[in-house]
């Protein structure tokens, strides 16, 4: 298990969109040069001075680019330090560096939170060789050293930490982001293509009895207007709410007493005929609109795919603690019916985030049946 985690770092990509140079940096890189400027006049026992020079280079002049190209930034500042502690621990050379070296905290922060796997490991190895030369070469206490290597290894996980937590807030963005995405694909399923599946069917039958019974295909005609009227409705009530700021209201959703609508009576095939059973007072709105739902899509779906289906028969049943729901159809079960499509997976769906159940099959003697069970307080499992 270790092993695989080492290995999942090791191949960790760069975060995607890194900044560019800002004018920040260029102020950051200022405020050192200033400092540097103060501590090499007040200062004393301070290193030769062109070995502080050759430092200050080496640390503040990659600050700009260390989130572009973080290990090179590391490696030329790291590097440098590495060659300056060398060239004083052989040459006896006396005095310390500035303190505006702090700066490689930074470097080291921006190591872990924009460089890759690699390149964090092999940022990080030159950092600790030059942790390791330096105290050699200015020799400090058990305490100070711990501290050192402590401010090092903070800089490195605050780095890594930002890093994560941005990659799991920009996840848990995308996620949302498809919900929505689900949430809008199922509506307009449920919706559009309910009414257009009815416009269809209308046109249909209306051309065929244009011509012998022509009262009969003005009333088919009268029926998609309506239809169509409906459809073109709720597309701009769907586009609306895209497009309107978070604080819009929204219209209520179709509820279970809005399921005696979708029955027929006769006036088209298949006939629809609806029941409901129970109580449904107290019911959680987003139960009652998935009910709906439910049993708009299945007679969608009866229409289309039903052969020879002379009738659907709904029945919904309030429960104590749930909601009950069954739709059959007589039709033909020559061919069957494929269980796959946008249609079953988005009822299927509904269901699921409600904590209910859903089933969709032939049934035991002939036609289609869909089963679900909804908790009536909507409460996922």
């Amino acid at each position: 298990m270790a092993t695989n985690a080492l290995r999942s770092l090791w191949a960790e990509p760069r975060p995607a969109h890194a900044p560019q140079r800002r004018p920040q940096d260029w102020a950051l890189v200022a405020v050192l040069v200033c400092w540097s400027l103060v501590e090499v006049v007040l200062r004393e026992g301070l290193a030769p001075r062109p070995l502080l020079l050759l430092v200050v280079l080496a640390v503040l002049g990659p600050l700009p680019w260390r989130r572009t190209h973080p290990l090179a930034a590391v490696a030329v500042a790291f590097s440098t330090l590495t060659v300056v502690d060398l060239v004083r621990l052989f040459t006896g050379s006396q005095g310390t560096l500035l303190n505006s070296t702090s700066a490689t905290l930074v470097l080291t922060y921006a190591l872990f939170r924009w460089g890759s796997g690699r390149e964090a490991a092999s940022g990080f190895g030159f950092i600790l060789l030059w942790l390791a030369i330096t105290f050699v070469a200015d020799p400090t206490s058990l305490e100070d050293t711990v501290a050192g290597y402590a401010f090092f290894l903070f800089a490195a996980a605050l780095g890594a930490a930002v890093r994560y937590g941005t990659k799991i807030r920009v996840r848990d963005i995308d996620q949302a982001k498809a919900r929505e995405r689900e949430q809008l694909a199922r509506e307009l399923h449920d919706t559009v293509a309910h009414h257009v599946s009815g416009i269809t069917i209308q046109a249909q039958a209306g051309r065929a009895v244009a011509a012998t019974h022509p009262e009969r295909a003005v009333e088919a005609l009268a029926t998609i207007e309506d239809a169509a009227t409906r459809t073109l409705a709720e597309m701009r009530a769907i586009v609306g709410v895209l497009r309107a700021a978070q604080d819009t209201e929204f219209a209520p959703q179709p509820g279970v007493a809005e399921v005696e609508r979708l029955a027929t009576g006769g006036q088209t095939r298949p006939r629809v005929d609806v029941t409901l059973r129970g109580e449904f007072d107290d019911l959680s709105p987003a139960v009652g609109a998935a009910v709906y739902r439910l049993v708009q899509e299945s007679i969608t779906n009866a229409r289309r795919h039903a052969r020879h289906a002379t009738r659907v028969t709904v029945a919904v049943t309030g429960d104590a603690d749930r909601v009950r729901l069954t739709v059959d159809d007589d039709g033909s079960a020559a061919g069957g019916r494929s269980p796959a499509g946008y249609g079953l997976v988005g009822m299927r769906e509904r269901a699921a985030l409600l904590g209910g159940t859903f089933h969709a099959g032939p049934a035991a003697e002939r036609g289609w049946r869909v089963e679900a069970v909804l908790p009536r307080t909507g409460t996922p499992r």
